[in-house]
């Protein structure tokens, strides 16, 4: 099977085609080849296939086979996959996911505000080419906590919303947010501080969360730029995550902490996240960059 590897701000993925390729097993797949040391590594692998509904499907399984709801990272690098294979001459294009048509704007090299995606200036190479160098992704509507809170589970709720949860001897007090997937933020102040590979884990299994949850502890920089590190479900801690970086840009928005839009700095690079109070909807801009690609 012929594959590539692409990454959006270092959260990476390995991406098949299947209007060419029939994939088995998709579960146990990104398994074997997410894997570091014995497979091409990633965080899992994307399947690209047709749609009934929009002009492609994106299905995702993180690198321990659980198939994922929606990826923000993901999703702008199939808009640079099928814009760039000759799937489609669009720029705007819909895609399906399990979490949601989502609505993708591509921006080519050479293009107004690609300056702004802080893309590598090897990438912007052969004007002629129009190669793609981001996107601006509309990511729907946030939802706040009342959607993940399942009956019957004894917290603290302090208000609408704050709710503490403990685990390992430690409290914190998060706000929860979904954008097609769960995501719990809580606020810190040093993001490098804090023992993820402990807490994520943990927080992530909470029994509050039936499905699991996305982990992010943000450190607000000022009114427009924020950090966080994030534990995904189904993927541990990742170089970057597009939809914690939505929701947490949300949480901060909730509690009164950021402006409507802010620069979201992660490991593996920044996205640009604003908020339309009157769509009542988060609209995403960051880098998609092509790896390398092979065949296995």
């Amino acid at each position: 099977m012929k594959f590539t590897k692409m990454q959006g701000c270092g959260n990476d993925y390995i991406y098949f085609d299947c209007f060419k390729e029939n994939v088995a097993d998709p579960e146990n797949l990104s398994i074997r080849l997410s894997n570091r040391h014995t497979g091409i590594g990633g965080d899992g692998i994307v399947l690209i296939k047709p749609s009934d509904k929009a002009d492609f499907f994106m299905d995702m399984y993180n690198n321990d086979g659980s198939r994922g709801k929606m990826c923000g990272n993901a999703i702008r690098c199939v808009g640079k996959y099928v814009y760039e294979h000759g799937m489609t001459d669009k720029t705007d294009i819909d895609i399906e996911t399990l979490s949601g048509i989502k609505h993708l704007h591509l921006i080519l090299n050479g293009a107004e505000g690609s300056e702004d995606l802080l893309v590598p200036d090897e990438q912007l190479t052969g004007a002629d080419e129009q190669k793609v160098v981001g996107a601006t992704v509309d990511m729907g509507s946030p939802i706040t906590d009342a959607a993940l809170i399942p009956l019957n589970t004894e917290i603290i709720k302090e208000n609408k919303l704050g709710y503490t949860l403990a685990v390992l001897a430690r409290c914190h007090r998060f706000t929860f947010v979904s954008m097609g997937n769960p995501h719990a933020v809580t606020f810190v102040d040093n993001v490098d501080e804090v023992p993820l590979e402990e807490l994520g884990p943990a927080y992530e299994h909470h029994e509050i969360f039936p499905e699991r949850a996305n982990i992010e502890f943000v450190h607000v920089i000022d009114r427009t730029h924020i950090e966080f590190r994030v534990w995904e479900r189904g993927s541990g801690e990742t170089m970057a995550c597009g939809t914690g970086a939505c929701a947490s840009t949300y949480a901060c928005i909730l509690n009164g902490l950021t402006e409507n839009q802010v620069n979201v700095k992660m490991k593996g690079g920044s996205l640009v996240i604003k908020y339309d109070p009157e769509l009542n909807t988060i609209f995403m801009t960051g880098p998609a960059v092509t790896a390398f690609t092979g065949e296995i």
